[in-house]
């Protein structure tokens, strides 16, 4: 679906960090570690919040209601 707005373990701001991750990972190609120590993210349950994330709300908005 969509990230959460904040981190479920530690409450940090973890959702105005995820565009940035996913271009920079996706469409740059860019390590992963190393785009999350860029964007600061520091805590590793905050940084699982971004690894694990699957994006899946373009899937799903093909089988809603209109």
């Amino acid at each position: 679906m969509m990230i959460p707005v904040r981190c479920f373990s530690c409450g940090q701001v973890v959702g105005d960090k995820w565009e940035e991750f996913k271009e920079a990972t996706q469409v740059k190609k860019e390590d992963p570690s190393a785009v999350l120590s860029r964007l600061k993210v520091k805590r590793y349950c905050c940084r699982r919040m971004l690894l694990g994330h699957v994006d899946l709300i373009d899937d799903i908005i093909n089988y809603s209601r209109k």
